[in-house]
């Protein structure tokens, strides 16, 4: 599923137009995009938790030649832990 079909199917579930819906899901994904960049948690009760981890420096291979090591410099990612409720629907 993209954005454009998640917009399609909030618009029939809620009874929104597809234009009002793309509004409301761009709105929400802006909103949590700056809580992430603040470093903040997004906590979505019985979806999950998203938030900013921070990986640390570490050696690696490179890829184009198996014998040389490399240093993969520390970095941050957004990182998603599920919810109890969610694993429970998809497994």
């Amino acid at each position: 599923m993209n954005k454009n079909d998640l917009s399609i199917r909030l618009a029939e579930e809620v009874g929104l137009t597809k234009k009002d819906a793309e509004r409301v899901l761009d709105a929400l994904l802006g909103e949590v995009e700056k809580a992430l960049v603040a470093g903040e948690e997004v906590k979505l009760s019985g979806f999950g938790v998203l938030a900013v981890k921070q990986r640390k420096e570490r050696v690696g291979t490179n890829p184009s030649n198996a014998n040389e090591k490399i240093t993969i410099p520390a970095t941050k990612t957004v990182s998603f832990k599920p919810a109890k409720a969610l694993k429970e629907k998809v497994a």
